[in-house]
């Protein structure tokens, strides 16, 4: 059993390069050792920077590990050199560096800093906001630069601290010109690429953002592990109540409004699903449109199960830490509130305590029909309402019709004494019924059937009549009865369908992740937490449901109901379902591997059968003859059988060549010898085999930075490839210029072109675009190709040729000692 304390993390995050990550990452390193900590530096990457060298001064620092790729030696971290130091604190700089294949046991540097923590070695690392999973997209369409080192969001989320390095654009405009970020020949092509202001503002808004969400969930974390529930106004959130009317979309503006006061403010929409009606006249329609408002708006939509919808909304106003709750004035008349006493807006207020609570008016205001409330089939008030009914009612009409005595007769009367009944019925149920029956049949007997004033039971008309009162009653009180369980049962159904549809909803647009459907949940029945477990746990008071084989959803909070189980244990079968699909998804990606081997070595096969074949059944039959005694060859029957030996022998070469080079490529064990090479050099050789080539004037084009018989390759294989294409009568053109430090090639053919859904395929070994087999080759030549150029650190990319045909571009670095700005990705690559 392992009883080493993790490590603590500490990550300095900088909106953009040159903040100042490093020099704070490296001060705390020596004030921590001042304090006498152990603290040495596994990796610290100083950019040539002076101030930030000289922070070295009197750190311990490890000795880096050397390793070769490509033909170049590169220098990684020593993971096991820092593991057998087990210094107390370790310095690890750039958090989302991905190490040189081959390197060290782990392909990103965040995974061996996870190694640290786990040995028990605290470690302080650095971060770039561009380098954060979530973000990396968004910061490419900001800058135009791809980055394509990251690091997982919920990685760096894991950090104790989190410390922002920030810094006004144009501060870290005027520390890049005064040269302390970059080298001087770099500086004007960085501050109007990657530097400019507005990107820099863009960016250093994106950290604040990011930083802020994780001080948030921080803070949420506190506050429910000291339980704390009233509201701290940190960050204004406000809640819009929905109940699927017409009034939401004019409650939703307004809440929008409102959170747009300050910056940074949430907006939350929340609709209750009731199970004592309230949900029957919801129309999903609304609040499908309405949801889509929400999201327009730039807030979120969230669903939760509840009978009080008042004690709902309070609780997760408060759950979510809102500073205001924005409610629609009631859609009742002023005769309905008067019956049904306090609505869910002054009930609401009364709860609210610290939060603020909006009633905002609509033009439905005042205008709707009486929803039933209370939790039970009758409420508190009718339960009590209706025995006061059952005695008084037929009290008040035995004085009315005293009054009247001599005007109606018996049978009108009764009627009257029946419909007094009736309505007490319809008020307080059965018990309240049978009340007013007996009531009403005691007073009509005694007041109304001769002889009146005195109690005549004896008589069969009264005792039918009192019979019939007690009757009636009991039907008419079974029937309300009914009506209102079968009423509140399909309001139950109701709102069951809306919580899945809610659900639904999320799967659809893409919020199936497990995390995701856990907080769905938890906040769909107002629980503390969820989470999925692998065995349920014991005595801990947990509602927990099967979420599939091996697999539990667990839930802390309030004790539900039968009915929200149900509900529960659907969202326990979509839980299941993501983890199944995450467990395939995880089994698939193992597999693919395996399965892209067999189709490379089946294409292999395939291809090499026929073009290995070929040029050898050729030479062995030139060969053959020309050692056949049988027959005399003349002179010229004998040389060109020895062209046609020649030739097969050749291309044999070029075949077994280019799978050599191609197995290398993949390995990475390609040889390089980089220097400044022009294209007078290569293009004559490359050309060779290929007449009738038209070059453009090459000779003012700058050298670039190449391995001259691999680019020698890399252009015999694409001219060789446009001739192919290029239609009779016409030639193939090479061309080149110089732009921004690199230098770019084209090779141009006029033949049919290529589909740009084509290009995928394009690169791709034993691959032929266009042809029903291999006869033309293995369809090597580009994909050799482009290996080659990015061996080089280049691109080849296709282009259209205008007016028809396919473009090739080579773009390599130009080599150094030529006058020209770098490329904006080689200048916001480092720091």
């Amino acid at each position: 059993m392992n009883d080493v304390r993790p490590g603590r993390l500490k990550v300095y995050l900088g909106a953009a390069p040159g903040v100042g990550k490093t020099y704070r990452m490296l001060d705390e390193g020596r004030r921590r050792a001042a304090r006498g900590a152990d603290v040495v530096v596994g990796f610290a990457e100083c950019h040539g920077r002076p101030h930030t060298q000289a922070m070295l001064d009197g750190l311990e620092i490890l000795p880096r590990t050397s390793c070769a790729h490509r033909g170049g030696q590169f220098e990684e971290m020593d993971l096991g050199a820092v593991l057998e130091r087990r210094p107390q604190v370790a310095i690890v700089d750039e958090f989302a560096h991905s190490n040189v294949p081959g390197g060290g046991r782990n392909p990103k540097r965040w995974q061996d800093i996870e190694i640290l923590l786990d040995s028990g070695i605290d470690v302080i690392t650095a971060l770039n906001i561009q380098h954060l999973e979530s973000l990396n997209d968004v910061v490419e369409k900001i800058t135009g630069v791809p980055q394509h080192e990251t690091v997982p969001d919920e990685v760096v989320r894991r950090a104790e601290q989190i410390e922002l390095v920030d810094m006004p654009p144009e501060g870290l405009r005027r520390r890049m010109a005064h040269g302390n970020i970059h080298a001087p020949e770099k500086i004007d092509a960085a501050l109007a690429n990657y530097f400019r202001p507005g990107n820099l503002t863009a960016l250093r808004e994106l950290a604040l953002l990011w930083v802020a969400d994780r001080v948030d969930e921080a803070l949420q974390e506190y506050r429910f592990q000291h339980g704390i529930g009233r509201v701290w106004e940190t960050r204004e959130r406000v809640v819009v109540a929905l109940t699927g009317g017409p009034e939401g979309d004019t409650l939703v503006r307004r809440a929008a409004r409102i959170a747009d006061r300050s910056a940074g403010g949430d907006l939350l929409a929340v609709h209750v699903a009731r199970s004592d009606g309230l949900a029957a006249g919801v129309s999903h329609a609304s609040l499908a449109r309405q949801r889509r408002l929400v999201e327009d708006l730039g807030g979120s939509y969230h669903s939760v199960v509840g009978d009080d919808v008042a004690t709902a909304l309070v609780d997760f106003a408060r759950a979510e830490n809102a500073t205001q709750l924005v409610l629609g004035t009631s859609r009742r008349g002023r005769s309905a509130r008067l019956l049904s006493g306090p609505g869910t807006g002054d009930t609401v207020t009364e709860l609210s305590g610290d939060i603020d609570v909006h009633r905002v008016t609509h033009e439905r205001a005042g205008r709707g029909t009486l929803l039933p409330s209370g939790r039970r089939t009758l409420s508190t008030a009718r339960m009590v309402a209706g025995p006061v009914a059952g005695l008084a009612l037929p009290l008040l009409l035995t004085l009315a019709l005293a009054q009247l005595r001599g005007t109606l007769n018996l049978t009108s009367e009764a009627l009257l004494f029946l419909l007094a009944v009736v309505g007490v019925a319809c008020i307080g149920g059965v018990v309240s019924a049978v009340i007013a029956s007996v009531t009403a049949s005691l007073l009509l007997n005694y007041w109304f059937i001769p002889p009146i004033g005195a109690f005549t039971l004896n008589n069969p008309n009264a005792l039918l009549a009192l019979a019939v009162f007690v009757v009636v009653a009991a039907v008419v009180a079974a029937v309300v009865d009914r009506s209102l369980r079968l009423s509140r049962r399909s309001a139950r159904a109701t709102a069951e369908a809306e919580t899945m549809s809610s659900l639904a909803g999320s799967i659809v647009r893409g919020e199936a992740t497990i995390p995701a459907l856990l907080e769905r949940t938890r906040e769909t029945f107002g629980m503390d937490s969820a989470e999925l477990v692998d065995e349920p746990p014991d005595g801990t008071g947990m509602t927990v449901v099967p979420a599939g084989p091996g697999a539990h959803l667990a839930l802390s909070g309030r004790t539900l109901s039968s009915s929200e189980r149900r509900v529960l244990a659907a969202f326990a079968a979509h839980v299941g379902s993501a983890v199944e699909r995450a467990r395939l998804a995880q089994a698939a990606a193992e597999v693919e591997p395996v399965r892209a081997a067999d189709r490379l070595r089946t294409a292999l096969l395939r291809a090499v059968g026929h073009d290995l074949r070929t040029p050898l059944a050729a030479g062995w039959a030139a060969v053959t003859s020309l050692r056949s005694r049988d027959i005399a060859f003349s002179p010229k029957d004998r040389d060109e059988l020895l062209a046609t030996a020649d030739e097969s022998m050749a291309r044999l070469s070029r075949l077994v060549d280019n799978l050599l080079d191609l197995s290398r490529l993949e390995a990475g064990a390609l040889t390089l010898n980089l220097r400044a090479t022009t294209l007078e050099e290569v293009l004559p050789m490359a050309l060779a085999d290929v007449p009738g080539v038209q070059v453009a004037k090459v000779e003012e084009i700058p050298a670039l930075l190449a391995d001259p018989p691999l680019l020698e390759r890399v252009i015999a294989n694409l001219v060789g490839n446009a001739a192919r294409h290029t239609p009779p009568g016409k030639r193939v053109l090479v061309t080149a210029s110089a732009l921004a430090g690199r230098v770019e090639l084209r090779v141009v053919d006029r033949g049919p072109g290529l589909p740009a859904d084509g290009r995928d395929q394009l690169f791709e070994p034993f691959q032929r675009l266009g042809d029903t087999d291999n006869t033309t080759g293995l369809g090597l030549g580009l994909a050799l190709a482009r290996g080659l150029t990015e061996a080089m650190n280049g691109t080849l990319t296709p282009e259209d040729t205008p007016g028809g045909g396919l473009t090739m571009v080579v773009s390599l670095p130009r080599a150094a000692g030529t006058v020209g700005a770098q490329p904006a990705e080689q200048i916001a690559g480092g720091a």
